[in-house]
């Protein structure tokens, strides 16, 4: 979601010159917040000063309409007196009452020197004769408490703060012939307190600014982070606040010639301004959302931000608001259906689509000084600059069904709009946050713009009349659908059915995504089924001082299990992601008892400042196996040091491959080349895939992990942990794979004879999502053999020689018919031991050696130190892991150069 800026002096320079408006209001946003002792947030004025400067004071919320004229009159009250004339807290807040001229909602007001206070005695305020439909009041009161108390210091009867109803005045409205028209004004309807408690709101009247869009935290530092992620500001707090109150005139043919007030309480009530306008319903009304397009003339560019008053800089409303402002999504409408799942649509550089509310005689002002009437907008009127988009007004309940089954089942949904607008569920994110741990929400935002939700099978929409565009997905087995469907004002349901085309999950593969973060357990459940992802691995973590899903870890509880009321099909257990900023990431998955911690140690940017290096990576992962659990390596290689310690020892279970959010990358080269240096050298680590997903920029199962569950045993999360150890995995994209050496599958160890021999290498592949291109073997990080692959051919085998350890793989590669060819799936390796020989490959274990040797240099030199004994216990485990692979290269006589295992004295400090 992007939203426009704009410098306010320079849009004014654009409206017409009977403007009322001041070019030196600020944003009443600019400041900081501070709350008083009534809970209400106001501006906090400026460092080393003790009143509200001039900014603060001013009155503006965007342009104002031709349909009113400010009512000029004399008060009877300067306001440079008013301190001297209120008393309390009203008192002290006068310094920032708005004054001069401004807006408000869209209308014109100018705030005279003197204006009016009733308190006491009648008012009587005559102004030059003017014909209005509406007279609006700039006002305010203070707070009033008349009601008793008993012995308790209750208040009897109750009506609350702003005393609800309570008769405080009479406005009367003199006509030039004489009569008069008496208009009741009672609090919290027609007129509300200077300072507004939360909860005490105003019925019939408004504050002084309109409601105001925010942009995400992200984009914008002067709101907190929980603020910010409602995207809006009501406006009606403040040190001040002027309500505006609309009057109907029944008497619209008759000149009105003046105003007399008379009090009805001891409540202090001033009058700031009176606009008169023409205006067939209540100014203040806006109606429900809409959209239109905005097509800016050649040369413009899009501005893509937003101010603190929430005004954008191409496009403008009177009376309503411009909500949000981003370029238009182009979908070919033409090719939709035969096209591909999550393709990311082209940005249009001309046409910029606005969500606005809005009075119904409300005008767009445009950077170009045009003004347009909504009115002809909506009613489909041509125009260069700004073209209408068709209401999302009909409500249909969408339904999603297995194909021979029935079942209603969750998915992933895209829906979008004949203009391409985005159009989500009534419980859903219109606009979606894909920024980290902002907003946090059950949708996915591809490459931020293609924007997709997740629906449990069934859900409610609005959508318009017209042509409406469908994507539905649920993972690699089911084959993806894109519908158009032409909604009508009698469209109440819509059925879609999806179908399983592939069947591995039926032969006993079941698909998991080793790392996702910040999600609750119930959303990322929700997630997983949509995404037809088995297992969601949560991860609770620290980030500084930041802790994420603790609270959800209770080591034991595995949700949508039968056994916690689930289907079992769908699964999620909480683990934890611990991590040192220079030594690694290790993510320890599905253990039980108490979490382990600390959960990051070391210092920033994982940790907390001044946190010290408590425990390794490798410590993490023998606590993690002592309790049962799972361990892997997460976004292998990187951070790229301790791993290496880690896995000599034997105790990881996996390296994970890891999309961040892209899903047109594939599985990363350079992660494989990692790997590969610890196959290459006889050590045994399964093949992950995890997503690490930390916003809706990601979704879960982008990259997965398929693990085959043995025929003999049901499908529980400890049957997964234990497939995992064994290694009968696959990392994919999309694409699915069977692959055997000798019959043996992924994760075997293969024993042959000093002669090594022939293996037979067979495979099957398949996929409903990326098109695969190629079928390559990987024999020790080599590509032995490579087919190429098509509809007809997905298949085949090869035979290999061998006369020496090693270990085989199956590499399938695939690409969209737009995008470039990317490594989309990789299998476990097959371990070939042949007599007599090892696995050798000296230059990749003296690579290892240098990472085990850099933790310790880390360990001895900059890492802050917990006390003697935590280092000297940390340094055993490195040393201990060095000496493994050390004296087994010498062993097999492949002499080196390396680091002395304890020079690291001199760089003590």
């Amino acid at each position: 979601m992007t939203y426009i800026n704009h410098s306010r002096r320079n849009f004014l320079k654009g409206l017409t010159a009977t403007s009322v408006l001041s070019s030196t209001a600020i944003p009443a946003l600019a400041a900081p917040i501070v709350v008083n002792e009534l809970g209400c947030a106001r501006p906090r004025t400026s460092p080393g000063s003790e009143s509200a400067n001039e900014n603060e004071r001013a009155l503006f919320d965007g342009p104002h309409s031709p349909m009113f004229k400010i009512v000029p009159f004399n008060g009877n009250t300067e306001f440079s007196a008013l301190k001297q004339s209120l008393s309390g807290d009203m008192a002290d807040a006068v310094e920032y009452a708005p004054s001069g001229q401004g807006t408000a909602w869209g209308i014109p007001f100018n705030i005279p020197e003197k204006g009016i206070l009733i308190k006491d005695n009648s008012v009587s305020i005559p102004v030059s004769p003017f014909l209005a439909n509406w007279v609006i009041f700039l006002h305010t009161s203070d707070h009033m408490d008349t009601s008793e108390r008993n012995d308790n210091n209750q208040n009897h009867p109750f009506k609350g703060r702003g005393q609800l109803n309570e008769h405080v005045a009479d406005y009367i409205i003199m006509y030039a012939d004489g009569t008069e028209e008496p208009v009741s004004i009672r609090e919290r309807h027609h007129i509300g307190m200077f300072q507004q408690m939360w909860g005490e709101n105003c019925i019939q009247s408004v504050a002084h600014h309109k409601p105001v869009p925010l942009r995400s935290h992200h984009e914008q530092t002067s709101w907190g982070w929980g603020g910010s992620q409602t995207r809006v500001n009501a406006m009606d707090r403040g040190q001040w606040i002027n309500w505006l109150c609309a009057w109907k005139n029944p008497h619209s043919d008759k000149e009105i010639a003046g105003f007399r007030f008379e009090p009805m309480k001891r409540v202090s009530i001033v009058i700031s301004a009176i606009t008169a306008g023409h205006v067939i319903s209540n100014p203040l009304r806006w109606r429900s959302r809409r959209k239109a397009r905005l097509v800016l003339s050649d040369g413009t560019q899009f501005d893509p931000k937003l101010s603190n008053d929430g005004l954008l800089s191409q496009i403008q409303l009177d009376l309503g608001q411009v909500i949000s402002a981003t370029p238009r999504l182009l979908y070919s409408a033409s090719d939709w259906e035969g096209s591909y799942n999550n393709k990311i649509p082209e940005k249009s550089k001309k046409e910029i689509l606005i969500e606005y509310t809005s009075h119904p005689e409300a005008r767009f002002h445009l950077y170009n000084n045009k003004q347009i009437p909504v009115t002809e907008i909506e009613r489909g009127s041509e125009h260069v600059d700004l073209k209408p988009v068709n209401p999302a007004v009909q409500n249909v309940r969408v339904r999603i069904i297995e194909k021979g089954t029935g079942k209603i089942v969750p998915v992933k949904l895209h829906v979008h709009g004949e203009s391409d607008e985005y159009l989500a569920p009534t419980d859903r994110h219109r606009i979606p946050n894909n920024a980290w741990f902002e907003d946090y929400s059950v949708d996915f935002v591809h490459a931020g713009d293609h924007v997709c939700t997740y629906i449990n099978g069934e859900t409610v929409m609005k959508l318009p009349i017209g042509e409406v565009h469908f994507e539905l997905a649920k993972g690699f087995e089911i084959k993806p659908v894109r519908e158009t469907v032409n909604i009508t004002a009698d469209t109440k349901e819509l059925e879609f059915e999806i179908e399983r085309v592939l069947s591995w999950r039926k032969k006993g593969w079941v698909s998991a995504d080793t790392h996702v973060h910040f999600l609750t357990p119930h959303s990322a459940l929700l997630e997983g089924s949509a995404e037809g992802v088995n297992i969601i691995n949560l991860l609770a973590s620290q980030w500084g001082e930041l802790f994420t899903n603790v609270g959800d870890f209770d080591g034991k509880s595995t949700i949508g299990s039968k056994e916690s009321g689930g289907d079992g099909e769908y699964l999620v257990r909480v683990g934890t992601e611990n991590r040192q900023h220079v030594l690694g990431h290790i993510s320890l998955l599905g253990y039980n008892g108490n979490i382990i911690t600390p959960i990051t140690t070391g210092g920033p940017d994982e940790s907390a400042i001044g946190d010290p290096i408590e425990i390794l990576l490798t410590e993490w992962a023998e606590q993690c196996k002592k309790q049962g659990g799972v361990v892997i390596l997460p976004h292998f290689p990187n951070p790229r040091l301790e791993n290496a310690a880690a896995i000599v020892s034997g105790n990881i279970d996996g390296v994970e491959m890891t999309s961040w959010g892209s899903l047109y990358s594939g599985i990363s080269p350079y992660s494989l080349s990692d790997w590969y240096r610890y196959l290459n050298c006889g050590y045994f680590v399964a093949a992950v895939g995890g997503t690490d997903k930390m916003s809706a920029g990601t979704a879960v199962g982008t990259i997965r992990t398929y693990t085959k569950i043995d025929e003999d045993l049901e499908f529980t999360y400890d049957a997964w942990k234990d497939a995992i150890r064994k290694g009968n995995t696959f990392v994919t994209y999309g694409p699915l794979m069977e692959f055997a050496v000798d019959g043996k599958p992924m994760g075997s160890r293969i024993e042959m004879s000093g002669n090594g021999g022939t293996l037979d290498v067979t495979w099957k592949v398949a996929s409903v999502t990326v098109p695969i291109s190629r079928v390559e073997l990987i024999v020790n990080g080599e590509v032995r053999e490579s087919t190429s692959v098509s509809p007809d051919k997905d298949e085949g085998s090869f035979r290999i020689q061998i006369n020496k350890s090693s270990w085989l793989a199956l590499l399938v590669r695939g690409h969209y018919s737009d995008k470039p060819e990317i490594i989309a799936a990789h299998s476990s390796p097959v371990m070939v031991d042949v007599e007599g020989t090892s696995f050798e490959a000296a230059a990749d274990a003296v690579t290892i050696l240098e990472q085990i040797e850099g933790s310790m240099a880390y360990l001895d030199t900059i890492g802050t130190q917990a006390d003697e004994k935590t280092l000297k216990r940390m340094r055993l485990v490195l040393e201990s892991a060095h000496r493994e692979l050390h004296n087994r290269m010498h062993q097999l006589g492949q002499y080196h150069n390396h680091s002395p295992l304890k020079d690291h004295s001199a760089h003590k400090g």
